[in-house]
Formats: C-alpha cells, structure tokens, sequence
C-alpha cells in the first residue's frame, strides 16, 4: 500500500516542486487531478496522449523520486444537466480513463454524478429522502434514463482500457453511501466500477467507514484519508446545514465548471474537514488502514487535505503522522497485498 497525497492542495506549484515535497514528507504515491471540478494542472494531457517522449517524460518525474502515480482524478458532475458542465465533465471521465491506459494507471476517481429531476431540466436535483412518489418519479427518471447509460459506457470503456472506475461516494450525488454505490453495479453489471474510499462524507452520515469497507469488499478500488469534526453548532442545524454563502464575482470565487462556483462554507458549522486525526482518533485510524490492507489489499491511500485552519504541508504533516503510525501496525503481508 502506497501513502501519497491528492496534489490538488499542491496546485500553488509545478508538479516537480509538488513531488519534491512529498518525498521530503516521506511519501511514496501521488494522485493527480485529470479534469472535472479543477484544471489538470499537473497533468499535460495532451502532451502525454500524443508524444511518447512527453508521456515518458512525465512518467520519469515520478520514477526518479520513487512516487507511484496511483490514481486519475476527475471528480466532477459527470450527469450535470447544464450542457456546458455536462458534457464537460461527462466527457473527462473518459479521457481519463484513456489517459490512465496510456500512463499504466490503474484507478481513475470520480464521483457517480446527479442529474435534473426531468427531461429538459438544467440544474442537478437531489432526491435523497425520498418519502413522496414525486421524488420516485424523480429517481426512475434520473437511474433509468440517465445513470445506467451512461455508467454502462463507461464499464465498457474502462473494461477495454484495462481500468478500473472508483466513485466517491459523496452526497449531491445519485451513488453517495454503500447501498446506491451497489445498486448502481447491480444495475450495470459492472466489473470496472466501484469505490474509492473517503470516510469524510461518510462520517457525517454517520455511516461507519469500516463496516461500509467490510459491506463493499472487492468493490474497494482505492482510499482516500480525509478527515471531518462535527461541532456543538450539528445540535441545532443538523448535518444538513444550509447556510452557505453564494461568493461575488468580485471575490473571485472557485469556478466549478460552467458559471457554477464554490460557496462559502458557513461560520458556524455543523461540521468541518479537519487534518487526518484531528476528527478522529489514532485508534480509528488504525483500523482502517489495517481493515483497508485485509479487505482490499491492492488499494493505494492518498490523503486529500482540506483543513482551512491549517496551512497546505502543515495539515499534510499532521496526515502523515497520524497514517505512519497506522500503517506501521499493518503486518507485512497484508501491506504487501497481492499486485
């Protein structure tokens, strides 16, 4: 099992600069972001898919500081029904994935997507309770004319690229827990779909990360350390707090594809992401790495940093201390897995 870093908290430098970093942390896998939300910025696609010099120059970035690249990233919303979002990030998934061939990578990452709630709709509608028969209606529209076809080519696509497809299971997002990650493989027979396992968003559903690995078994594609802190502000709002803030334009906001942007987080959360350990414990940290390592033992770990309160290497440290001590409780032979 590789211990890297999801380097789009890096994306403040060149990509040798980022790999330099990690080896100073004592890290020995990176993910790359591919598409999606954000930019490839430490990825030349084109360069890579059509000089083999380029792509052999890349891969020798990686090589010379003894980095596997582990994963594609290209979380996005794949099914957005704005054309200008969907089609975009609908497409890098698919670029991805021949990207991922090209390079020898094995995962690519992303998230399931979440369609309108009807034909001709332009914004995405999340129907995740569903007690009345409109938000049926909605469902049987958004898997049966939307997910399963578009999943299915996806399968396809991955399978004749050797790649294997694994979804965050993420919320405003049809597949965002165990059961809908299954339903969307049963429903496309899938044999290169599955999971990535991030326990953030699964926290605050109190849905325990550790049996939804047991739950998943060989479903498990490849992990994601990443932390959250529910606060005392969960007692009144809920862990569906709502109160976020649309940014102006002159605050020059994230872009997340289109004319969509990041909102503000609120001030008074009912929940934050923290650095790996600062949420949780060593001793849940422990066992899931160790039930990572006996569950799915060819997945690689990159931690993925979004602590505001800490700085981009300073939270990664906190990451790596916290993992070091886990992985080094992992016995031999199940951290060696099976490539």
């Amino acid at each position: 099992m590789k211990l890297g870093v999801y380097t789009a908290i890096l994306h403040d430098r060149e990509l040798p600069e980022a790999l330099d970093a990690l080896v100073e942390l004592g890290l020995n896998g990176a993910e790359i972001n591919s598409g999606g939300f954000l930019p490839s910025r430490h990825l030349p696609i084109d360069a890579v898919m059509s000089s083999d010099s380029a792509r052999d120059n890349y891969l020798g970035l990686f090589a010379e500081r003894n980095i596997k690249l582990t994963a594609l990233n290209c979380n996005g919303n794949p099914l957005h029904p704005d054309p200008e979002v969907g089609l975009v990030q609908g497409q890098d998934v698919f670029t991805s994935i021949s990207v991922a061939h090209r390079l020898g990578v094995k995962r690519v990452i992303t998230m399931s997507g979440l369609p309108a709630a009807h034909d001709g709709g332009l914004r995405p509608a999340w129907a995740v309770n569903p007690w009345n028969s409109v938000d049926m209606d909605t469902l049987d529209y958004q898997w049966h004319d939307v997910v399963i076809p578009y999943w299915r080519r996806v399968n396809e696509f991955a399978a004749a690229h050797d790649v294997k497809v694994a979804i965050e299971m993420h919320p405003q997002n049809v597949v965002f827990n165990p059961s809908t990650l299954m339903r969307l493989v049963d429903a496309i027979d899938a044999t290169h779909v599955g999971a990535e396992m991030d326990p953030s968003h699964l926290f605050w559903q109190q849905i325990d990360p550790i049996k939804a690995m047991e739950y998943l078994g060989e479903l498990v594609y490849c992990a994601a350390a990443k932390d959250i802190r529910i606060n005392e502000a969960v007692s009144i709002h809920g862990v569906l707090d709502d109160r976020f803030r649309r940014v102006p334009a002159a605050e020059h906001p994230l872009s997340l594809g289109g004319k969509y942007t990041l909102c503000e987080w609120p001030k008074d959360s009912a929940w934050d992401f923290v650095a790996v350990g600062l949420g949780h414990d060593q001793d849940f940290w422990n066992r899931f790495v160790a039930t990572l390592a006996r569950v799915a033992p060819e997945t690689d770990l990159a931690i993925e940093h979004e602590d505001a309160s800490l700085g981009r290497l300073e939270g990664l440290r906190v990451a790596v201390g916290t993992l070091s001590v886990a992985l080094a409780g992992v016995p031999v032979a199940e951290e060696r897995g099976t490539r």
